[in-house]
């Protein structure tokens, strides 16, 4: 039989889940923010939120690894949206 005839499955079908796990937390995430304002931050706070995964020392597991994940790139971009409203503000006086 042609090994290269039959598809192959991941060699670790948990590190797989994780993977869809995480595709689709970062996309709910990059939509959200798009949405709410704008591509610009959404592509900050997509880099953002990969520099929180580096930053682990363990893979995410399960979706509320995942949220706390996206919770503190949540908060980074509160942080930047407070300070582009903070600017704004003291522009317009």
């Amino acid at each position: 039989m042609n090994e290269f005839a039959i598809p192959k499955q991941p060699r670790n079908p948990d590190c797989a889940d994780s993977m869809s796990l995480a595709e689709r937390e970062l996309a709910a995430f990059f939509a959200a923010v798009k949405e709410l304002f704008g591509s610009e931050l959404a592509e900050l706070s997509a880099e953002e939120w990969l520099r929180e995964l580096e930053a682990t020392d363990d893979l995410p597991a399960s979706k509320p690894e995942w949220r706390t994940l996206t919770a503190k790139a949540s908060l980074w971009l509160a942080n930047q949206v407070n300070a582009l409203s903070l600017t704004t503000e003291f522009a317009t006086r």
